[in-house]
C-alpha cells in the first residue's frame, strides 16, 4: 500500500458501525427474510391440508438397524420425497439470497453439497441403537467437523455456510408450534431468568474485566460481556457499534463465543440427561446461557419438546434485550467512558427497534395466527395436521445449521483463542458465572419448590 493510500484512512475505518433501517431491508435482510420463507413454509402446509389439493411434506429418514436394512428404507417414493424437500428448499433460500445480494448460481451449488451433508448426518441419526442417544443435531455438527477439521471445507461450499439464515426460518415455523398460551404461561419465568441474569453478568464481568485484569480496551470488555450474556455473534456487533470497538475487537469476541458455543451445545444437553435434571429447568437453563440462538434451539431439542420450547422461549425474551443493551451501552460510554478514536456513534431510541431482532415478529406471529385462528377455525385434528405437514421442514432448517456450523468450525483456529490471555479469562469466568446464576435462576423459577410449574402445552 502506498504512502498516499496510507494517510487517505482514518480511525473511523476501523470502526464498527451499525446499520440503520431502511424500507429496502424487508426485501434485503436475513430476518425479515427468515419471516417471508418461514411463512411461505406455514402457508403452504395450510393450503395442502385444508384443501387436500396437493401433499406438502419433508422426507423423513425411517429407523434402520437391529434387522431393518438401510437400502429397504431407501424407497423409489424416499427418493422422491427428498428430492421434493431439496427442491422446496433450495427454491425458497436461493430467492432470499437472490435479494440478499448474493451470487444465485454460487450459493445453489454450495446448497446443493451442504443438503447432502445434512441428508448423511439424518441417515446416521435414524441408526436404530444410536436413535436412543444421539439426536440428528450431534451427526449434523460432527460431519461438519469431520469435513472441516480434515480435508478442509471447500471453497465452494462456504456461500451457503449462513447457519443463522436457516435457524432464524426454522425458528419462525417453530413459532406455529409453541401455543400463545405457552408463551403467555412462561413469559414471567422467562423474564426472571433472561432480564435478570443478562444485565447482572454484563456488570459483574465489565467489573471483572476493568477493575481485576485491568484490560486497556474498555470497547473490547463490553463486546465480550455482551456476547457472553445475550446471544452471541448479533450482541456482540450491536455492542461493538454503541461502545465504538475496533474490528478486531470485535472479530475476536465473535471467536471466543462461537468456539465455546459448539462446546456448549454438544455437552450441555449430555449432562443434563446424565445427571436427570428436568428438561424444563434444563431447557432453561440452555437458553439463557448458550449465546447462538440456534444452538440453543437445537441443545434445547435434544431434551425434548418441552426442553426445546423452554430454551427457544428463555433465547425469544433474551433477545428482546440486543435494543436496548446497545441503547444503554451507548449512553454509559458517552457519559463514562473516554473515546480518544473517534470511534463511537451516538446511537438514539430508535437503536431499540434497528436492532430488534425482527424474526422474533415472524415466530410471534405464527404462534399468534395457528393458536387464534387456524385452532379455532378448524379444530385440534386438523391443527395437528397442519403441523405435521410442515414440521420436517422445521427439521431440515436445524440439521442445515448445525451442519453449517460444523463446517465453519476448525480446531486449529479455536486454539488461537485459547491462548487469548486476559480476553479468554474475561469470557471463561464470565460464562462461568452465568452458567451458575442461571441454573440457580432456572432452578428457583421452574423447579415447583417456590412457585407453580408453567404449563407448556406440547402437541
Amino acid at each position: 500500500m502506498s504512502q498516499t493510500e496510507n494517510k487517505n484512512i482514518t480511525p473511523q475505518d476501523d470502526c464498527v458501525v451499525a446499520d440503520k433501517f431502511r424500507w429496502s431491508d424487508l426485501y434485503k435482510k436475513e430476518d425479515w427474510w427468515a419471516i417471508w420463507l418461514g411463512f411461505i413454509i406455514i402457508f403452504a402446509g395450510i393450503i395442502s391440508v385444508t384443501t387436500e389439493a396437493f401433499t406438502f411434506k419433508a422426507v423423513k429418514f425411517s429407523t434402520w438397524g437391529n434387522g431393518t436394512s438401510i437400502l429397504s428404507v431407501m424407497s423409489g417414493e424416499y427418493f422422491m420425497q427428498l428430492a421434493f424437500s431439496f427442491a422446496v428448499l433450495l427454491v425458497l433460500f436461493c430467492i432470499g439470497a437472490f435479494f440478499m445480494g448474493h451470487d444465485v448460481k454460487k450459493f445453489a451449488i454450495a446448497f446443493t453439497g451442504l443438503f447432502a451433508l445434512a441428508w448423511v448426518a439424518y441417515v446416521l441419526s435414524a441408526q436404530a441403537t444410536m436413535k436412543n442417544y444421539l439426536e440428528y443435531a450431534f451427526w449434523a455438527l460432527a460431519v461438519g467437523l469431520l469435513v472441516s477439521n480434515t480435508i478442509g471445507t471447500p471453497e465452494w461450499i462456504k456461500p451457503a455456510l449462513i447457519s443463522e439464515y436457516y435457524v432464524k426460518t426454522g425458528l419462525v415455523v417453530m413459532g406455529a408450534e409453541v401455543l400463545f398460551a405457552n408463551i403467555t404461561n412462561f413469559g414471567i419465568y422467562g423474564l426472571a431468568i433472561a432480564w435478570f441474569v443478562t444485565p447482572v453478568v454484563i456488570i459483574f464481568m465489565w467489573l471483572f474485566g476493568t477493575k481485576f485484569l485491568k484490560m486497556v480496551s474498555k470497547p473490547m470488555v463490553i463486546v465480550i460481556a455482551t456476547a457472553t450474556s445475550v446471544c452471541g455473534v448479533s450482541a456482540a456487533i450491536a455492542a461493538a457499534a454503541a461502545a465504538g470497538a475496533k474490528r478486531n475487537d470485535l472479530t475476536f469476541a465473535i471467536g471466543l463465543s462461537l468456539m465455546f458455543t459448539v462446546l456448549m451445545m454438544v455437552f450441555m444437553p449430555i449432562g443434563i440427561k446424565a445427571v436427570g435434571m428436568d428438561p424444563l429447568v434444563g431447557g432453561a437453563w440452555i437458553g439463557g446461557t448458550v449465546d447462538s440462538t440456534g444452538a440453543v434451539v437445537l441443545a434445547g431439542e435434544a431434551l425434548g419438546e418441552v426442553g426445546g420450547q423452554a430454551a427457544a422461549l428463555v433465547k425469544m425474551i433474551q433477545n428482546i434485550l440486543i435494543g436496548f443493551i446497545a441503547l444503554a451501552i451507548s449512553i454509559f460510554f458517552a457519559m463514562n467512558v473516554e473515546n480518544e478514536d473517534g470511534c463511537r456513534e451516538k446511537v438514539g431510541i430508535g437503536e431499540i427497534w434497528h436492532r430488534f431482532p425482527k424474526f422474533i415478529i415472524g415466530f410471534f406471529a405464527a404462534s399468534v395466527l395457528f393458536s387464534f385462528v387456524i385452532m379455532p377455525t378448524f379444530g385440534d385434528t386438523t391443527y395437528s395436521a397442519i403441523l405435521k405437514s410442515f414440521s420436517n421442514f422445521k427439521g431440515w432448517c436445524f440439521c442445515l445449521t448445525f451442519t453449517a456450523i460444523g463446517l465453519e468450525s476448525n480446531f486449529k483456529e479455536m486454539m488461537y483463542y485459547m491462548q487469548g490471555g486476559k480476553p479468554l479469562t474475561l469470557y471463561v469466568v464470565g460464562q462461568t458465572f452465568n452458567l451458575v446464576l442461571t441454573l440457580f435462576v432456572a432452578w428457583v423459577m421452574l423447579s415447583g419448590n417456590f412457585f407453580p410449574i408453567p404449563d407448556i402445552a406440547t402437541v
